[in-house]
């Protein structure tokens, strides 16, 4: 083959290369975005005056038939179905990891939009592969590498400083609200990293997609009974606006993202795929700006790029 031969397949190849990995690409960037869509959803479901039990509640009610769904068609239909029965562990497991990584995490996640923005709401969340890393480390003891210290502290930093900026900006009496919804937040986060450290097992053993209906019909039947133990039924009678905004929520921002990023992950992996997640905290924070009214600052800015570098410079080092 001539050297012009040679040249001309690699391009060939090179262009076929990419047209495979731009459809992961693009799913992998509409499903973080989509994602990120949730915070801002909720802090205008708050607008009126509705509380975290009762917003959760219609989000995994509208939720619940698609995740159902889901878990029927990985258990019957995927691949011709035929899949083993669930064990008694599986069960348990399914319950354990439904509560903490869908139903709590969504909870507290909830019940913190309530008192921060949804600009810090996402940046905290996004320190999630860190409380992974530390998780394994108490637990399993795995190796910590310094790189990735040092992105975990380059991410904190950047936590800390939008934090720092927000609580200024409020009044002394909102500002003991502000941490509170951080922590809740955080332990949202927390709630989430257990769920991704223990599922990692299951998922070779049920499948993701599988793993992932039963997890969070599990989470929506949670939300329901809170709903019911804590509220009156009269609770439910909500303005229109709420109920549209929470469809909007259940299939927008949960469950099509999370069928988006499956999707993306067969075609590029997991590891381009959670980098191309990145969009997330700066979509979140646009839509902010533009929807919510929300600040941004210079310092919110610093804030941000200093959480996103070092949540680069940590995956790049794992």
């Amino acid at each position: 083959m001539s050297e012009s031969n040679k040249l001309v397949a690699q391009e060939e190849r090179a262009q076929a290369a990419t047209k495979s990995i731009a459809p992961g690409l693009l799913l992998a960037t509409c499903g973080a975005i989509a994602f990120s869509g949730k915070a801002i959803i909720v802090k205008l479901a708050y607008r009126y005056g509705v509380d975290a039990v009762t917003l959760i509640m219609y989000r995994m009610l509208f939720a619940l038939p698609i995740f159902a769904v889901m878990a029927w068609w990985a258990t019957y239909r995927q691949d011709g179905g035929g899949k083993a029965p669930l064990t008694r562990k599986d069960w348990l497991g399914v319950l354990w990891l439904g509560f903490t990584g869908y139903y709590l995490a969504s909870f507290l996640d909830f019940a913190g939009l309530a008192y921060i923005s949804a600009s810090l709401e996402r940046l905290i969340l996004y320190l999630n592969p860190t409380l992974v890393m530390l998780l394994g480390l108490v637990m399993y003891q795995r190796r910590v590498m310094a790189p990735q210290i040092i992105g975990m502290a380059i991410s904190y930093c950047g936590v800390v400083l939008v934090f720092g900026h927000e609580i200024t900006l409020q009044g002394d009496s909102q500002r003991a609200g502000a941490a509170w919804g951080a922590l809740l937040v955080f332990l949202s986060a927390v709630s989430y990293a257990i769920y991704l450290v223990y599922s990692g097992e299951m998922v070779k053993r049920l499948g993701s997609l599988r793993l992932v209906g039963l997890a969070t019909t599990v989470a929506c039947l949670c939300c329901l009974l809170q709903f019911v133990l804590l509220r009156p039924m009269s609770a439910a009678a909500v303005a229109p606006e709420v109920i549209w905004l929470s469809l909007l929520n259940a299939t927008l921002c949960t469950a099509v993202p999370v069928l988006m990023v499956m999707m993306a992950i067969e075609r590029i992996g997991a590891s381009l795929a959670a980098q191309t997640g990145m969009v997330g905290p700066m979509s979140t924070i646009l839509m902010g700006v533009l929807i919510l009214g929300e600040p941004f600052t210079a310092w919110v800015a610093a804030g941000t790029v200093l959480v996103i570098a070092g949540i680069f410079v940590f995956t790049r080092t794992r």
